[in-house]
């Protein structure tokens, strides 16, 4: 019996932590979408592996997923962020959870 409890627990709280790592956040503290023309200061590929990716304030990134591709520039007023790359993405672009790491913009940290 203490042992289902127990387990109960674990399952419970495990989910809570994995339900806050893809907490969404609003897309506005952390930039906007650029155009496709924009010129990105990088290129980051998703492939169907790829489970996380880190991004630093100040980027324009360019996201390449397969033959479909779209811009963020990361200008929000987050100093740092774990936000669900998914919520960014435009539909139908990524077919499986990427979580985004967003370190502060080197140009206004010490």
């Amino acid at each position: 019996m203490k042992l289902t409890s127990l387990l109960s627990s674990a399952l419970a709280l495990g989910g809570l932590w994995m339900g806050l790592a893809q907490a969404e956040i609003r897309t506005d503290l952390i930039g906007e979408p650029a155009p496709p023309s924009a010129a990105a200061t990088r290129t980051i590929e998703i492939q169907p592996g790829t489970r996380w990716v880190n991004v630093t304030g100040g980027e324009v990134v360019k996201f390449v997923v397969g033959d479909k591709s779209f811009v963020w520039s990361f200008d929000g007023t987050a100093t740092s962020a774990g936000f669900n790359l998914n919520q960014i993405a435009p539909e139908g672009v990524l077919d499986h959870p990427v979580q985004g790491y967003l370190a502060p913009n080197p140009l206004y940290t010490n």
